[in-house]
């Protein structure tokens, strides 16, 4: 368990589980649980927060600040990125030809979310994670 985490055991008297959903509850949000699938793709929140933080940034350059990620895997992140409308391509016309990436309105707007996550994760992150590369 991560620093600053500890077991909680509920004493409280829990109703019986059965095969249907309680009545009292609603099931999860399916607009959010989408979204959720979306950020926390493997190497997604970690191109979003290089984005969100030095963008906009050439392929290469995101490829430095996100080390451990492969050409073809940065690649198809960011494709999926585009096609949700939360980064953008542009190609400038010029010799040799430069590409960049950066967030769109709909991307930046992920800023307040990622910053408290980033903040969640040095605050619970636990010391071999630090040693490792964490931060904070």
């Amino acid at each position: 368990m991560g620093a600053g985490m500890s077991t909680v055991t509920e004493t409280a008297e829990q109703p019986a589980v059965s095969g249907t959903p309680n009545a009292d509850r609603a099931p999860c949000c399916a607009i959010y649980h989408r979204a959720v699938e979306l950020i926390g793709r493997r190497w997604t929140g970690a191109i979003l927060l290089v984005l969100v933080e030095d963008g906009p940034l050439r392929f290469s350059e995101i490829r430095e600040l996100v080390p451990d990620v492969s050409d073809r895997l940065l690649s198809e992140r960011l494709k999926e990125l585009e096609a949700e409308g939360i980064a953008v391509r542009r190609v400038y016309d010029e010799t040799p030809q430069r590409v960049e990436y950066e967030l769109t309105d709909k991307g930046a707007a992920l800023r307040p979310a990622l910053a408290l996550l980033k903040q969640w994760s040095h605050d619970y992150c636990d010391d071999a994670e630090r040693r490792a590369g964490c931060g904070g």
